[in-house]
């Protein structure tokens, strides 16, 4: 059995006020291209289809070629479940309008999942596609008042859909989650209403599962091993996601269960790139390589200039933001652009001081910190 497994598309998205439109179609180009050569026997898409619970029409259009074209041009099935971003509702009338012999859609929870069956040589396959719900309406579904997290959620979802998976079935489970080992970005959105609360699933909420397709991070990456996976979402929406290679995953599942995957890159129109330099040296590299990517400049001059982002933008006309280098605010993230899991409040203050001022904090600072900080832990959750 062959899947291609992808999520995470938030079409309708606008990047600093700029329309992503021609992006996300370059995206669903390449999904398409990628069905036809691998020929998978289903699309998983694991949520966050749009950006927003009301998508512009033109996002819906989109979507809806989208779906026309790959019914049209392959064999593929599509199994397509909400995330956190989408309207239940939205997506789970959709599912009216499919074909069930090849189309397995979810929006709102349900309390009886029963799971879609596909065949090959060796047997069926049940896919069970678990859309996302608040811990609220996992209360009112599954009639459980003890529902407080989204682990909860997941757990409940698992417990209806397990006992429909045939014993003889290969198992692939759809979800939209955070899993505990995940590497989160700043555009993600909390998956819990709780203040506070803890929006993390355990992996081993997923046992029995052969291979688990999830959404909802944004960097591809697998927990604890590759049935584990989330796609990431095709395009970057951050500056912190500069760099990463955005992909979709292609899963063999042998006649024993046994799962291979592969990386298939995506090939953005469009880049996210940092500039970093004095204003006269990075217009002499802009004037010999003007560019549509978008861009974010930061001037290293020690003094201001006269109309830096109108003169940039001449060549750049996707410059997103512009600041200087001595004014930039403090980052309280690793170089990577990583939230830490933690951050020392001391030496927040100590990296303040040396911002601002240039040197390091003197042992007389150090010691009024220290007092000032008296009964605060050593360590805070990072925002």
């Amino acid at each position: 059995m062959r899947i291609l497994h992808t999520g995470d598309w938030h079409l309708g998205r606008h990047f600093e006020g700029r329309s992503l439109e021609q992006d996300h179609q370059a995206v669903l180009d390449q999904v398409l291209e990628a069905l036809r050569t691998h020929e998978p026997d289903a699309l998983v898409v694991a949520g966050d289809i749009f950006d927003r619970a009301a998508p512009p029409e033109t996002s819906v259009r989109q979507l809806n070629d989208f779906i026309q074209r790959v019914t049209a041009e392959t064999r593929a099935a599509i199994v397509m479940i909400a995330g956190n971003h989408d309207s239940g509702d939205r997506i789970g009338a959709m599912a009216m309008l499919a074909d069930r012999r090849r189309a397995h859609v979810r929006g709102p929870l349900v309390a009886d999942e029963q799971p879609f069956i596909l065949t090959d040589a060796h047997g069926p396959v049940a896919v069970s596609a678990l859309p996302f719900g608040y811990e609220h309406a996992a209360r009112a579904c599954f009639a459980n008042a003890d529902i407080r997290t989204p682990a909860d959620v997941m757990r409940a979802q698992i417990a209806a859909t397990r006992p429909h998976v045939p014993g003889n079935a290969r198992w692939v489970v759809v979800a939209h989650a955070f899993v505990d080992g995940g590497t989160d970005s700043d555009a993600e959105r909390s998956l819990s209403r709780a203040v506070g609360g803890i929006e993390t699933v355990p992996a081993d909420v997923f046992e029995g599962a052969h291979y688990v397709a999830l959404g909802h991070l944004h960097r591809p990456q697998s927990i604890g091993g590759e049935h584990i996976r989330y796609s990431g979402a095709p395009l970057a929406f951050g500056f912190d996601e500069e760099g990463d290679e955005k992909s979709m995953v292609l899963v063999d599942i042998d006649g024993g269960g046994a799962v291979a995957t592969r990386l298939i890159p995506f090939a953005p129109l469009r880049r996210l790139r940092t500039l970093r330099g004095p204003l006269d040296a990075l217009l002499a590299e802009a004037r010999a390589h003007p560019s549509e990517d978008l861009v974010r400049v930061v001037l290293t001059d020690p003094e201001r200039r006269i109309d830096p982002m109108k003169r940039m933008r001449a060549f750049y006309p996707n410059a997103c933001s512009l600041a200087y280098e001595r004014e930039a605010p403090l980052e309280l993230k690793s170089a990577t652009g990583r939230r830490h899991a933690g951050v020392n409040p001391a030496a927040v203050v100590a990296l303040f001081i040396e911002a601002t001022l240039g040197r390091p904090p003197s042992t007389q600072e150090t010691a009024i910190v220290a007092a000032e900080l008296t009964g605060v832990p050593e360590q805070v959750a990072a925002e």
